[in-house]
């Protein structure tokens, strides 16, 4: 009886143990509150949807227009690429390597820039075989998908770092 009571414990305790060692869930993204609310600029983008998904419900409030931001996070390009990386003695392909480039930057609405233009590059391999051709389609359309997921992340990374160690001190 004592055991099982203790056994009962531990496993409701056990899902509190990361709270107590600072542990935060992905996602939660920090903007200094002086550049908030922000603004994403871009066109129908992948990255673009990836971003407002991580933002939407966080601490970081997305301005309707670029006039009613702080800071606006611009896509400047994409750009999805492949190139062969392994071919068989008949010449047929049985390797690519997917790469995706996502060019951003940051500016204030007055057109100063706080993050200059930087380029990501995302890089995949992706073996071909002759089978299930159209399973390995929507496999590298899924690939891509996931390239926009990590490169939102990385963005707002890199856009918490720097922004961060470069905003001005709250009073």
């Amino acid at each position: 009886m004592c055991s099982s009571a203790l056994s009962l414990l531990v496993i409701c305790l056990l899902p509190l143990l990361p709270l107590g060692c600072g542990f935060q869930l992905r996602g939660v993204v920090e903007i200094p509150e002086a550049l908030n609310p922000i603004y994403i600029q871009a066109g129908a983008s992948p990255v673009r949807e990836a971003l407002l998904d991580q933002l939407t419900g966080g601490a970081v409030q997305l301005a309707p227009t670029p006039a009613e931001a702080k800071l606006i996070v611009r896509i400047l390009s994409e750009r999805q690429a492949s190139r062969v990386v392994a071919v068989d003695t008949t010449g047929r392909v049985l390797a690519y390597e997917l790469l995706y480039y996502v060019t951003y930057d940051a500016i204030a609405p007055d057109g100063a820039e706080l993050v200059p233009a930087q380029t990501l590059e995302l890089m995949r391999n992706f073996d071909n075989p002759d089978v299930e051709v159209l399973g390995k389609q929507l496999e590298e359309a899924m690939i891509y998908q996931d390239f926009a997921r990590d490169a939102a992340d990385r963005i707002l990374m890199r856009l918490r770092v720097t922004l961060i160690d470069t905003s001005p001190s709250q009073p």
